[in-house]
């Protein structure tokens, strides 16, 4: 969650710079955050494609290639379920 806040906090601070200097932001913003899903699912093509050329399902080279978490990033509550996933398994 900090690094949402943080990517938040540093938004705005871009924003209120440019509202200072008078310009305007290079891209509206819809059209700046499809870009943006663009670059991340474009970055995963190659390896995710690989994994399906040696026969992988599609869901299975996603989780190979870590194209999920490395689109969409720590999600929150993720790495809380994990902490309990390794308690529960060392107290085994």
């Amino acid at each position: 969650m900090k690094m949402y806040l943080i990517s938040l906090g540093a938004g705005l601070l871009v924003g209120i710079i440019y509202s200072l200097l008078n310009v305007r932001s290079p891209a509206p913003p819809l059209v700046a955050l499809i870009g943006l899903l663009g670059m991340l699912v474009g970055e995963q093509a190659i390896p995710v494609g690989r994994q399906l050329l040696s026969g992988t399902a599609f869901m299975a080279a996603c989780d190979k290639s870590n194209a999920i978490s490395h689109i969409f990033g720590q999600l929150p509550g993720r790495q809380a379920a994990k902490k309990v996933e390794v308690t529960e398994e060392s107290n085994s």
